[in-house]
Protein backbone atom coordinates (compact mmCIF):
# COMPACT_ATOMS: atom_id res chain seq x y z
CA UNK A 1 0.00 0.00 0.00
CA UNK A 2 1.64 3.53 -0.80
CA UNK A 3 1.32 5.90 1.94
CA UNK A 4 -0.14 9.06 -0.12
CA UNK A 5 -2.15 11.75 1.67
CA UNK A 6 -5.33 10.51 0.58
CA UNK A 7 -4.37 7.20 2.87
CA UNK A 8 -2.94 9.06 5.25
CA UNK A 9 -6.06 11.26 6.16
CA UNK A 10 -8.30 8.09 5.64
CA UNK A 11 -6.19 6.47 8.35
CA UNK A 12 -6.46 9.65 10.58
CA UNK A 13 -9.92 9.98 10.38
CA UNK A 14 -10.55 6.21 10.83
CA UNK A 15 -8.64 6.15 14.63
CA UNK A 16 -9.96 9.64 15.76
CA UNK A 17 -13.21 7.99 14.87
CA UNK A 18 -12.38 5.53 17.32
CA UNK A 19 -12.34 8.45 20.31
CA UNK A 20 -14.72 6.79 22.54
CA UNK A 21 -12.13 4.16 23.03
CA UNK A 22 -9.11 6.20 22.93
CA UNK A 23 -9.94 8.74 25.75
CA UNK A 24 -10.61 5.97 28.49
CA UNK A 25 -7.60 4.07 27.67
CA UNK A 26 -5.48 6.73 27.70
CA UNK A 27 -6.95 7.93 31.47
CA UNK A 28 -6.53 4.49 32.60
CA UNK A 29 -2.87 3.79 30.99
CA UNK A 30 -2.19 7.52 32.62
CA UNK A 31 -3.47 5.93 36.39
CA UNK A 32 -2.08 3.06 35.61
CA UNK A 33 1.27 4.55 34.77
CA UNK A 34 1.84 6.55 37.63
CA UNK A 35 1.54 3.70 40.40
CA UNK A 36 5.06 1.62 39.99
CA UNK A 37 4.65 -1.88 39.57
CA UNK A 38 1.29 -1.23 37.35
CA UNK A 39 3.12 -1.88 33.99
CA UNK A 40 1.62 -1.56 30.77
CA UNK A 41 1.45 -5.20 30.16
CA UNK A 42 -0.36 -5.79 33.50
CA UNK A 43 -3.33 -3.68 32.54
CA UNK A 44 -3.85 -5.39 29.33
CA UNK A 45 -3.15 -8.77 30.23
CA UNK A 46 -6.00 -7.57 33.29
CA UNK A 47 -7.89 -6.65 30.49
CA UNK A 48 -7.48 -8.99 27.58
CA UNK A 49 -10.50 -10.42 28.40
CA UNK A 50 -11.81 -7.10 27.13
CA UNK A 51 -9.85 -7.24 23.92
CA UNK A 52 -10.65 -10.59 22.72
CA UNK A 53 -14.32 -9.64 22.72
CA UNK A 54 -13.47 -5.90 20.19
CA UNK A 55 -12.76 -6.66 16.67
CA UNK A 56 -9.02 -6.23 16.48
CA UNK A 57 -8.63 -3.02 15.20
CA UNK A 58 -10.62 -1.97 18.22
CA UNK A 59 -8.54 -4.27 20.04
CA UNK A 60 -5.00 -2.48 19.10
CA UNK A 61 -6.18 0.67 19.50
CA UNK A 62 -7.25 0.06 23.03
CA UNK A 63 -3.52 -1.52 24.09
CA UNK A 64 -1.66 1.18 22.22
CA UNK A 65 -3.05 4.03 23.37
CA UNK A 66 -3.47 2.78 27.27
CA UNK A 67 0.62 1.92 26.60
CA UNK A 68 1.67 5.03 25.29
CA UNK A 69 -0.45 7.08 28.23
CA UNK A 70 1.49 4.09 30.93
CA UNK A 71 4.53 5.91 29.61
CA UNK A 72 3.74 9.87 30.25
CA UNK A 73 1.94 8.32 33.50
CA UNK A 74 5.14 6.71 34.75
CA UNK A 75 7.10 10.10 34.87
CA UNK A 76 4.19 12.04 37.63
CA UNK A 77 5.51 10.02 40.64
CA UNK A 78 9.13 10.05 39.62
CA UNK A 79 8.98 14.22 39.49
CA UNK A 80 6.64 14.41 42.76
CA UNK A 81 7.79 11.57 44.81
CA UNK A 82 11.30 10.45 43.50
CA UNK A 83 9.44 7.44 43.11
CA UNK A 84 9.33 6.11 39.23
CA UNK A 85 6.22 4.99 37.49
CA UNK A 86 7.89 2.68 35.15
CA UNK A 87 11.39 1.66 34.67
CA UNK A 88 11.64 3.75 31.70
CA UNK A 89 10.84 6.96 34.32
CA UNK A 90 13.70 6.06 36.53
CA UNK A 91 16.36 8.23 34.52
CA UNK A 92 13.52 11.25 35.11
CA UNK A 93 14.12 10.95 39.08
CA UNK A 94 17.48 12.27 38.83
CA UNK A 95 16.10 15.52 37.93
CA UNK A 96 12.30 16.00 38.11
CA UNK A 97 12.60 15.36 41.54
CA UNK A 98 14.72 17.98 42.68
CA UNK A 99 13.56 20.56 40.61
CA UNK A 100 10.24 19.83 42.43
CA UNK A 101 12.00 19.94 45.70
CA UNK A 102 12.52 23.39 44.77
CA UNK A 103 9.14 24.35 44.01
CA UNK A 104 8.97 24.12 40.43
CA UNK A 105 6.69 20.97 40.15
CA UNK A 106 4.51 22.21 37.78
CA UNK A 107 7.48 23.31 35.70
CA UNK A 108 8.46 19.64 36.03
CA UNK A 109 5.56 18.01 35.09
CA UNK A 110 5.39 20.28 32.05
CA UNK A 111 8.66 19.28 30.50
CA UNK A 112 7.87 16.07 31.13
CA UNK A 113 4.33 15.67 29.34
CA UNK A 114 5.50 18.09 26.61
CA UNK A 115 8.56 16.03 25.98
CA UNK A 116 6.24 12.48 26.19
CA UNK A 117 3.49 13.98 24.17
CA UNK A 118 5.92 15.40 21.32
CA UNK A 119 8.07 12.73 21.47
CA UNK A 120 5.54 10.25 20.48
CA UNK A 121 4.10 12.38 17.83
CA UNK A 122 7.41 12.25 15.92
CA UNK A 123 8.56 8.91 16.41
CA UNK A 124 4.52 7.58 15.29
CA UNK A 125 5.39 10.13 12.25
CA UNK A 126 8.74 8.99 11.18
CA UNK A 127 7.42 5.00 11.50
CA UNK A 128 4.48 5.38 9.89
CA UNK A 129 6.83 6.54 6.51
CA UNK A 130 9.82 4.41 7.90
CA UNK A 131 8.22 0.99 9.04
CA UNK A 132 9.59 -1.50 6.21
CA UNK A 133 12.95 0.02 6.35
CA UNK A 134 12.88 0.64 10.53
CA UNK A 135 11.71 -3.53 10.77
CA UNK A 136 15.14 -4.17 8.85
CA UNK A 137 17.21 -2.56 11.78
CA UNK A 138 16.54 -5.74 14.13
CA UNK A 139 18.69 -7.64 11.19
CA UNK A 140 21.46 -5.78 11.64
CA UNK A 141 21.76 -5.20 15.38
CA UNK A 142 23.34 -8.34 16.74
CA UNK A 143 25.28 -9.37 20.13
CA UNK A 144 28.24 -7.65 19.21
CA UNK A 145 26.53 -4.15 18.69
CA UNK A 146 23.97 -4.82 21.88
CA UNK A 147 27.35 -5.22 24.19
CA UNK A 148 27.99 -1.08 22.45
CA UNK A 149 24.29 -0.32 23.50
CA UNK A 150 24.47 -1.48 26.96
CA UNK A 151 28.39 0.17 27.75
CA UNK A 152 26.34 3.38 26.64
CA UNK A 153 23.38 2.28 29.63
CA UNK A 154 26.70 1.77 31.58
CA UNK A 155 28.48 5.08 31.00
CA UNK A 156 25.69 6.97 33.07
CA UNK A 157 27.23 5.41 36.02
CA UNK A 158 30.28 7.35 35.37
CA UNK A 159 28.17 10.40 34.54
CA UNK A 160 26.54 10.35 37.64
CA UNK A 161 29.80 9.53 39.58
CA UNK A 162 30.93 12.68 38.53
CA UNK A 163 29.76 14.60 41.48
CA UNK A 164 31.40 11.65 43.83
CA UNK A 165 33.30 9.35 41.46
CA UNK A 166 34.53 6.95 44.09
CA UNK A 167 30.70 6.29 45.72
CA UNK A 168 28.99 6.16 42.34
CA UNK A 169 31.05 3.26 41.05
CA UNK A 170 31.06 1.60 44.06
CA UNK A 171 26.73 1.36 43.63
CA UNK A 172 27.28 0.49 39.89
CA UNK A 173 29.75 -1.95 40.74
CA UNK A 174 27.02 -3.67 43.70
CA UNK A 175 24.22 -3.14 41.55
CA UNK A 176 25.59 -5.55 38.67
CA UNK A 177 26.75 -7.86 41.31
CA UNK A 178 22.96 -7.95 41.91
CA UNK A 179 22.36 -8.05 38.86
CA UNK A 180 24.51 -11.21 38.40
CA UNK A 181 22.53 -12.96 40.65
CA UNK A 182 20.27 -16.38 39.26
CA UNK A 183 20.70 -19.08 37.21
CA UNK A 184 23.65 -18.20 34.78
CA UNK A 185 23.28 -17.85 30.88
CA UNK A 186 25.08 -21.30 29.82
CA UNK A 187 24.93 -24.01 32.21
CA UNK A 188 22.21 -22.54 33.81
CA UNK A 189 23.55 -22.77 37.73
CA UNK A 190 22.28 -20.87 40.22
CA UNK A 191 24.23 -17.89 41.40
CA UNK A 192 23.43 -15.93 44.85
CA UNK A 193 20.00 -17.17 44.96
CA UNK A 194 20.45 -18.30 48.55
CA UNK A 195 18.11 -20.95 47.88
CA UNK A 196 15.40 -18.93 46.70
CA UNK A 197 13.64 -20.62 43.67
CA UNK A 198 11.45 -16.87 43.03
CA UNK A 199 15.56 -15.71 41.97
CA UNK A 200 16.84 -18.44 39.82
CA UNK A 201 15.37 -16.20 36.84
CA UNK A 202 17.43 -13.28 38.02
CA UNK A 203 16.46 -9.83 40.67
CA UNK A 204 12.67 -8.94 39.09
CA UNK A 205 12.81 -5.74 38.21
CA UNK A 206 9.86 -4.32 39.55
CA UNK A 207 10.72 -5.19 42.85
CA UNK A 208 13.96 -3.56 42.72
CA UNK A 209 12.39 -0.85 41.40
CA UNK A 210 10.03 -0.30 44.10
CA UNK A 211 12.25 -1.03 46.98
CA UNK A 212 15.11 1.29 45.93
CA UNK A 213 13.03 4.24 44.80
CA UNK A 214 9.70 3.91 46.45
CA UNK A 215 10.03 2.25 49.73
CA UNK A 216 13.17 3.81 50.73
CA UNK A 217 11.42 7.33 49.65
CA UNK A 218 8.99 6.72 52.09
CA UNK A 219 11.35 5.83 54.94
CA UNK A 220 13.13 8.99 54.41
CA UNK A 221 9.95 11.26 54.38
CA UNK A 222 9.29 9.64 57.62
CA UNK A 223 12.06 12.04 58.54
CA UNK A 224 11.03 15.00 57.58
CA UNK A 225 7.33 16.62 58.53
CA UNK A 226 6.12 17.31 55.05
CA UNK A 227 7.32 16.52 51.56
CA UNK A 228 7.57 20.23 50.87
CA UNK A 229 7.60 23.78 53.30
CA UNK A 230 5.18 25.24 50.11
CA UNK A 231 1.72 25.09 50.57
CA UNK A 232 -1.00 24.76 47.79
CA UNK A 233 -1.06 28.26 47.03
CA UNK A 234 2.27 28.81 46.23
CA UNK A 235 2.51 25.21 44.28
CA UNK A 236 -0.39 25.28 42.07
CA UNK A 237 0.07 27.66 39.21
CA UNK A 238 -2.34 30.00 37.76
CA UNK A 239 -3.92 28.66 34.37
CA UNK A 240 -1.92 31.42 32.52
CA UNK A 241 1.45 29.93 34.36
CA UNK A 242 0.49 26.55 33.67
CA UNK A 243 0.35 27.54 29.79
CA UNK A 244 3.72 29.41 29.72
CA UNK A 245 5.41 25.67 31.95
CA UNK A 246 3.90 24.28 28.39
CA UNK A 247 4.78 26.54 26.34
CA UNK A 248 8.62 27.32 27.66
CA UNK A 249 9.06 23.40 27.47
CA UNK A 250 8.75 23.68 23.73
CA UNK A 251 11.93 25.60 24.03
CA UNK A 252 14.20 22.04 24.02
CA UNK A 253 12.53 21.24 20.48
CA UNK A 254 16.05 19.96 19.69
CA UNK A 255 16.80 17.36 22.86
CA UNK A 256 12.94 16.09 21.95
CA UNK A 257 13.41 15.32 18.59
CA UNK A 258 16.86 13.77 18.81
CA UNK A 259 16.06 11.58 22.08
CA UNK A 260 12.54 10.38 20.28
CA UNK A 261 14.67 9.07 17.61
CA UNK A 262 17.21 7.20 19.66
CA UNK A 263 14.20 6.06 21.47
CA UNK A 264 12.46 4.89 18.41
CA UNK A 265 15.94 2.81 17.53
CA UNK A 266 16.26 1.55 20.67
CA UNK A 267 12.97 0.84 20.37
CA UNK A 268 13.37 -1.41 17.72
CA UNK A 269 16.24 -3.56 19.02
CA UNK A 270 13.97 -6.50 20.94
CA UNK A 271 15.16 -6.81 24.46
CA UNK A 272 16.07 -3.63 24.55
CA UNK A 273 13.20 -1.40 26.15
CA UNK A 274 12.29 1.81 27.85
CA UNK A 275 14.53 1.95 30.76
CA UNK A 276 17.92 1.43 28.72
CA UNK A 277 16.86 4.27 26.04
CA UNK A 278 16.10 6.73 28.87
CA UNK A 279 19.12 6.25 30.58
CA UNK A 280 21.20 6.37 27.21
CA UNK A 281 19.53 9.56 26.20
CA UNK A 282 20.48 11.06 29.57
CA UNK A 283 23.77 9.94 29.44
CA UNK A 284 23.95 11.11 25.86
CA UNK A 285 22.29 15.04 26.62
CA UNK A 286 24.92 15.30 29.81
CA UNK A 287 27.59 14.31 27.79
CA UNK A 288 26.86 17.09 25.29
CA UNK A 289 25.40 19.73 27.09
CA UNK A 290 27.36 22.92 27.57
CA UNK A 291 26.18 22.63 31.34
CA UNK A 292 26.53 19.36 32.25
CA UNK A 293 27.74 20.48 36.09
CA UNK A 294 23.74 21.20 36.03
CA UNK A 295 22.90 17.62 35.39
CA UNK A 296 21.58 16.03 38.49
CA UNK A 297 20.51 19.39 40.35
CA UNK A 298 17.37 19.68 38.45
CA UNK A 299 17.93 20.88 34.99
CA UNK A 300 15.70 21.05 32.44
CA UNK A 301 17.28 19.40 29.49
CA UNK A 302 17.79 16.37 31.73
CA UNK A 303 13.99 15.63 32.18
CA UNK A 304 13.07 16.21 28.70
CA UNK A 305 15.53 13.71 27.11
CA UNK A 306 14.75 10.81 29.18
CA UNK A 307 11.04 11.53 28.72
CA UNK A 308 11.11 11.93 25.05
CA UNK A 309 13.45 8.62 24.64
CA UNK A 310 10.59 6.49 26.73
CA UNK A 311 8.03 7.22 24.69
CA UNK A 312 9.96 6.86 21.57
CA UNK A 313 10.13 3.49 22.31
CA UNK A 314 6.70 2.41 22.85
CA UNK A 315 6.58 2.83 18.58
CA UNK A 316 9.88 1.05 18.27
CA UNK A 317 8.29 -2.10 20.21
CA UNK A 318 5.86 -2.45 17.44
CA UNK A 319 7.72 -2.25 14.77
CA UNK A 320 9.23 -5.92 15.05
CA UNK A 321 5.91 -7.48 16.14
CA UNK A 322 4.38 -5.92 13.03
CA UNK A 323 7.16 -6.43 10.47
CA UNK A 324 8.62 -9.93 11.01
CA UNK A 325 6.73 -11.05 14.09
CA UNK A 326 9.20 -10.49 17.32
CA UNK A 327 7.81 -8.46 19.81
CA UNK A 328 9.86 -5.60 21.04
CA UNK A 329 9.33 -6.17 24.33
CA UNK A 330 6.47 -7.26 27.23
CA UNK A 331 3.19 -5.15 26.27
CA UNK A 332 4.27 -5.85 22.59
CA UNK A 333 4.14 -9.23 23.23
CA UNK A 334 0.34 -9.53 24.84
CA UNK A 335 -0.56 -7.66 21.38
CA UNK A 336 1.10 -10.24 19.46
CA UNK A 337 -1.65 -12.45 21.78
CA UNK A 338 -4.48 -10.90 20.57
CA UNK A 339 -3.36 -11.11 17.37
CA UNK A 340 -2.76 -14.73 17.04
CA UNK A 341 -6.02 -15.35 18.28
CA UNK A 342 -8.13 -13.37 15.63
CA UNK A 343 -5.79 -14.90 13.06
CA UNK A 344 -3.86 -11.75 11.95
CA UNK A 345 -0.82 -12.85 9.57
CA UNK A 346 2.83 -10.93 10.94
CA UNK A 347 5.62 -9.85 8.58
CA UNK A 348 5.17 -9.01 5.09
CA UNK A 349 1.93 -10.87 4.38
CA UNK A 350 0.55 -8.37 7.19
CA UNK A 351 1.40 -5.38 4.81
CA UNK A 352 0.04 -7.20 1.65
CA UNK A 353 -3.01 -9.16 3.55
CA UNK A 354 -4.14 -6.45 6.33
CA UNK A 355 -1.82 -3.05 5.33
CA UNK A 356 -4.59 -0.64 7.13
CA UNK A 357 -4.32 -2.86 10.38
CA UNK A 358 -0.66 -1.99 10.20
CA UNK A 359 -0.30 1.29 9.37
CA UNK A 360 -3.89 2.00 11.23
CA UNK A 361 -2.00 0.81 14.39
CA UNK A 362 0.64 3.57 14.39
CA UNK A 363 -2.12 6.40 13.32
CA UNK A 364 -3.93 5.21 16.10
CA UNK A 365 -0.66 5.56 18.34
CA UNK A 366 -0.29 9.10 16.93
CA UNK A 367 -3.69 10.04 17.59
CA UNK A 368 -3.52 8.58 21.12
CA UNK A 369 -0.27 11.40 21.78
CA UNK A 370 -3.16 14.34 20.76
CA UNK A 371 -5.31 13.38 22.65
CA UNK A 372 -2.99 13.45 25.61
CA UNK A 373 -2.16 17.12 24.09
CA UNK A 374 -5.81 17.82 26.01
CA UNK A 375 -4.70 16.14 29.40
CA UNK A 376 -1.14 17.92 29.79
CA UNK A 377 -2.52 21.22 30.96
CA UNK A 378 -5.31 20.24 33.44
CA UNK A 379 -2.39 17.65 35.12
CA UNK A 380 0.35 20.26 34.50
CA UNK A 381 -1.50 22.72 37.09
CA UNK A 382 -3.10 20.80 39.81
CA UNK A 383 -0.79 17.39 40.15
CA UNK A 384 2.01 19.19 41.73
CA UNK A 385 -0.46 19.66 44.82
CA UNK A 386 0.69 16.54 46.04
CA UNK A 387 3.96 18.00 47.05
CA UNK A 388 2.41 19.58 50.31
CA UNK A 389 0.40 16.14 51.55
CA UNK A 390 1.76 15.41 55.07
CA UNK A 391 3.49 12.01 55.12
CA UNK A 392 1.98 10.51 57.62
CA UNK A 393 -0.56 10.15 54.98
CA UNK A 394 1.70 9.73 52.14
CA UNK A 395 3.98 7.47 53.16
CA UNK A 396 1.95 4.50 54.23
CA UNK A 397 -0.05 4.80 50.74
CA UNK A 398 3.29 4.86 49.00
CA UNK A 399 4.04 1.83 50.62
CA UNK A 400 1.13 -0.09 50.58
CA UNK A 401 -0.04 0.75 46.21
CA UNK A 402 3.76 -0.06 45.93
CA UNK A 403 3.95 -3.05 47.37
CA UNK A 404 1.04 -4.39 45.63
CA UNK A 405 2.51 -3.14 42.59
CA UNK A 406 5.56 -5.50 43.50
CA UNK A 407 3.56 -8.20 43.50
CA UNK A 408 1.20 -8.18 40.62
CA UNK A 409 3.94 -9.08 37.99
CA UNK A 410 4.71 -12.06 38.90
CA UNK A 411 2.17 -12.81 41.84
CA UNK A 412 4.57 -14.05 44.04
CA UNK A 413 4.83 -13.34 47.57
CA UNK A 414 8.54 -13.22 47.96
CA UNK A 415 8.70 -10.62 45.24
CA UNK A 416 6.94 -8.33 48.47
CA UNK A 417 9.67 -9.21 50.35
CA UNK A 418 12.43 -8.80 48.07
CA UNK A 419 11.25 -5.18 47.30
CA UNK A 420 11.28 -4.20 50.74
CA UNK A 421 14.89 -5.56 51.29
CA UNK A 422 15.71 -3.28 48.01
CA UNK A 423 14.08 -0.87 50.38
CA UNK A 424 16.43 -1.00 53.25
CA UNK A 425 19.51 -1.55 50.65
CA UNK A 426 17.99 2.05 49.38
CA UNK A 427 17.71 3.66 52.66
CA UNK A 428 20.89 3.12 53.78
CA UNK A 429 22.34 3.93 49.76
CA UNK A 430 20.82 7.49 50.38
CA UNK A 431 21.42 8.40 53.87
CA UNK A 432 25.35 7.10 53.16
CA UNK A 433 25.45 9.24 50.13
CA UNK A 434 25.29 6.33 47.37
CA UNK A 435 23.01 6.85 44.51
CA UNK A 436 20.31 4.49 44.28
CA UNK A 437 20.08 5.17 40.27
CA UNK A 438 23.32 4.02 40.10
CA UNK A 439 22.48 0.81 41.29
CA UNK A 440 19.58 0.05 39.41
CA UNK A 441 21.23 0.87 36.25
CA UNK A 442 23.54 -2.14 37.30
CA UNK A 443 20.89 -4.32 38.34
CA UNK A 444 18.91 -3.83 34.67
CA UNK A 445 21.91 -3.79 32.59
CA UNK A 446 24.29 -6.92 34.47
CA UNK A 447 22.57 -9.19 33.29
CA UNK A 448 21.22 -8.24 29.28
CA UNK A 449 24.97 -7.20 28.68
CA UNK A 450 26.41 -10.82 30.35
CA UNK A 451 24.12 -12.36 27.62
CA UNK A 452 24.97 -10.96 24.94
CA UNK A 453 28.73 -11.22 25.84
CA UNK A 454 28.23 -14.71 26.54
CA UNK A 455 26.63 -15.20 23.30
CA UNK A 456 29.21 -13.62 21.43
CA UNK A 457 32.21 -15.13 22.76
CA UNK A 458 30.26 -18.38 22.09
CA UNK A 459 29.11 -17.72 18.40
CA UNK A 460 33.05 -16.48 17.45
CA UNK A 461 35.14 -18.88 19.70
CA UNK A 462 35.81 -16.75 22.28
CA UNK A 463 37.63 -14.23 20.21
CA UNK A 464 37.40 -11.04 21.98
CA UNK A 465 38.69 -9.35 18.53
CA UNK A 466 34.95 -10.77 17.63
CA UNK A 467 33.95 -7.45 19.70
CA UNK A 468 35.53 -5.10 17.02
CA UNK A 469 34.20 -7.18 13.65
CA UNK A 470 31.31 -5.42 12.47
CA UNK A 471 30.80 -2.36 11.00
CA UNK A 472 28.42 -1.00 12.77
CA UNK A 473 29.57 -2.05 16.02
CA UNK A 474 32.95 -0.26 15.05
CA UNK A 475 30.80 2.93 14.67
CA UNK A 476 29.25 2.87 17.80
CA UNK A 477 32.51 1.80 19.67
CA UNK A 478 33.80 4.68 18.38
CA UNK A 479 30.64 7.10 19.37
CA UNK A 480 30.75 5.53 22.75
CA UNK A 481 35.11 6.71 23.46
CA UNK A 482 33.78 9.86 22.20
CA UNK A 483 31.70 10.04 25.10
CA UNK A 484 34.12 9.11 27.30
CA UNK A 485 37.38 11.39 26.10
CA UNK A 486 34.98 14.67 24.78
CA UNK A 487 33.83 15.38 28.35
CA UNK A 488 36.87 15.61 30.38
CA UNK A 489 38.29 18.04 27.54
CA UNK A 490 35.61 20.23 27.27
CA UNK A 491 35.61 20.98 31.29
CA UNK A 492 39.26 21.60 31.13
CA UNK A 493 39.00 23.67 28.49
CA UNK A 494 36.24 25.31 30.25
CA UNK A 495 38.29 25.66 33.12
CA UNK A 496 41.62 27.23 31.56
CA UNK A 497 39.24 29.33 29.59
CA UNK A 498 38.02 30.73 32.73
CA UNK A 499 41.32 30.63 34.77
CA UNK A 500 42.39 33.38 31.72
CA UNK A 501 39.32 35.07 32.15
CA UNK A 502 40.21 35.84 35.57
CA UNK A 503 44.11 36.30 35.56
CA UNK A 504 42.85 39.38 32.66
CA UNK A 505 40.87 40.65 35.70
CA UNK A 506 43.76 40.94 37.77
Amino acid sequence: MELNPATLLELFWHSLSMWWLIIPAVMIGILMGAIPGFAAHNTIIMLLPLTLVFDVDLALTFMVALYCASHLGGGIPAILLNIPGTGGAAATTLDGYPMSRAGLAAKALALSFVASVVGGLITAGITLFLLPFLSQVGFHIRSVEMVVIMLFGLALIAAIAAQDMLKGLIAGAFGLMLGAMGADHIYATPRGTFGILELFDGVPLVPALIGLFAISEALVMLERRTIAKTNAAQVTPTWPQSLRNIFHAFKHGWTIAWSSVLGLVIGVLPGAGASIAAFVAYQQARIFSKTPEKFGTGHEPAIVAPEAANNGVTTGTLVPLLAIGIPGGSTAAVMMVVLQYHGVPFGPRLFITEPLLAYGVIMSMFVAYLFMLVTMFPMARYLSRITVVATYYMAPLIVAFTLVGAFVPRGFMTDIAIAVAFGVIGYVARKTGYHVAAILIGVILGPLIERSFLLTMRIHGNDLMALFSSPIGNVLWGLLALTLILPPILHRRAHRRGKAEADDVY
